[in-house]
């Protein structure tokens, strides 16, 4: 250890401390690779692979070279795929890593759909909740899984992950309205209607926070409003499930708890 000689003292020696690679990758919306720095220009073949892995996370090379190149040989494939890797071994950070004959992320790439879907599945109660408060709305209100790509291998997982979203922001919607959150509540329920205009389960959240506001009207208004859509677009009328919220007559329109026509 040197010494400071003004103080006749030790002189600490200044040591540097290197933080951790870490990048993040944004599959809802454009496609996006974060760096340490910034974002990461990724070629398009590359874009791919990362995609697919950051979805699948470790998968055969053999399958991740069938599936991103499926209208070639098989030798071109994995021509395709030993080129594609060897373009993300020249990046300054290790994306992609070999676990035997499978390829998987890199330990230090975090993805944005995993973020999501442990915050939708705490909401929907398929995994337990650290804490008791809900996590941010932004989580479920990103935009839709690489708009614009068109390969088969996304279309499973966009639906999958939609039909997650609708069901977290139904049950964030309950969660909130218990506490007496209401707008929030009501938030979380119309961004799942703008998602699935005819689901009525999420019609019945919009509803349900109404009726706990005791905004009667308001609730009276989204309800016909919704049946007016289901007969326009199907020809049928709601369920007797969300008739049946509204508990009580007014002026004749409510017989036996439902709600009728005029």
């Amino acid at each position: 250890m040197a010494w400071n000689e003004s103080t006749a003292e030790p002189r600490r020696e200044r040591t540097t401390v290197r933080e951790p690679d870490s990048a993040g990758l944004r599959l809802f919306g454009t496609f996006r690779l974060e760096g340490v720095h910034g974002g990461v220009a990724v070629p398009a073949s590359a874009q791919r692979l990362l995609a697919y892995l950051g979805l699948h996370k470790c998968v055969p090379r053999s399958v991740v070279a069938g599936t991103l190149w499926p209208d070639v040989t098989e030798e071109h494939a994995h021509g395709s795929l030993r080129t594609v890797l060897w373009r993300l071994r020249r990046m300054r950070q290790p994306m992609v890593r070999s676990d035997g004959d499978s390829l998987c992320l890199a330990d230090g790439v975090s993805v944005d759909v995993d973020d999501f879907t442990r915050a939708a599945l705490r909401l929907t109660g398929s995994l337990p909740s650290p804490g008791d408060t809900p996590p941010p709305l932004v989580l479920l209100e990103s935009g839709e899984l690489l708009p614009g790509w068109d390969e088969e291998w996304i279309h499973p997982e966009r639906e999958r992950l939609r039909q997650l979203r609708l069901h977290a922001l139904e049950s964030l919607s309950v969660r909130l309205t218990v506490r007496g959150r209401y707008a929030l509540a009501l938030e979380a329920a119309l961004r799942c209607v703008a998602i699935e205009p005819l689901r009525e389960s999420a019609h019945c959240a919009v509803v349900a926070v109404h009726l706990a506001e005791n905004n009667i009207v308001e609730a009276i208004r989204h309800y016909e409003a919704f049946r007016r859509l289901l007969d326009e677009e199907l020809g049928i009328e709601p369920s007797a499930r969300l008739a049946g919220m509204f508990p009580y007559q007014v002026k004749g329109r409510y017989p036996e708890g439902g709600l009728i026509r005029r």
